[in-house]
């Protein structure tokens, strides 16, 4: 039985602001013909634009200072297989949290996101046929 692939990368996979983000993990599954990115941010350090310092951490998003999200990878991009930003694949475990200093447990999030889509992918579900 065919396995499925998985490369964890050096970039964020999602955000606009992922450059001011202290966590990042992008891990890219491919099995057949389906390339999946689930990509984790958080830790988003607050900038001050008068003083040009960072001043603390802002959240992502609504009360939340770590998220996770699932895309499936753009076809026409062969080499770095980033995300298509209108493919977006839901998932049914955590997605976020809303504290901080959870690098701990924003890894764990990341794995058991990457253990779904896994499951999913081998039992078809995922497909970008």
């Amino acid at each position: 039985m065919e396995k499925v692939k998985r490369l964890e990368r050096g970039w964020p996979g999602h955000f606009i602001c992922a450059n001011r983000c202290r966590f990042r993990r992008n891990t890219l599954l491919s099995y057949k013909n389906t390339e999946v990115v689930v990509s984790t941010v958080g830790l988003m350090e607050k900038y001050n634009r008068d003083t040009f310092d960072i001043s603390g951490f802002d959240t992502i998003g609504c009360n939340r200072y770590y998220e996770t999200m699932c895309f499936l990878a753009k076809k026409s991009d062969t080499r770095y297989k980033d995300i298509d930003v209108e493919k977006q694949i839901y998932f049914d475990s955590q997605w976020s949290i809303s504290e901080l200093d959870a690098d701990d447990k924003a890894n764990e999030m990341h794995e058991v996101v990457v253990d779904e889509i896994t499951k999913k992918l081998l039992s078809g579900i995922i497909n970008a046929g």
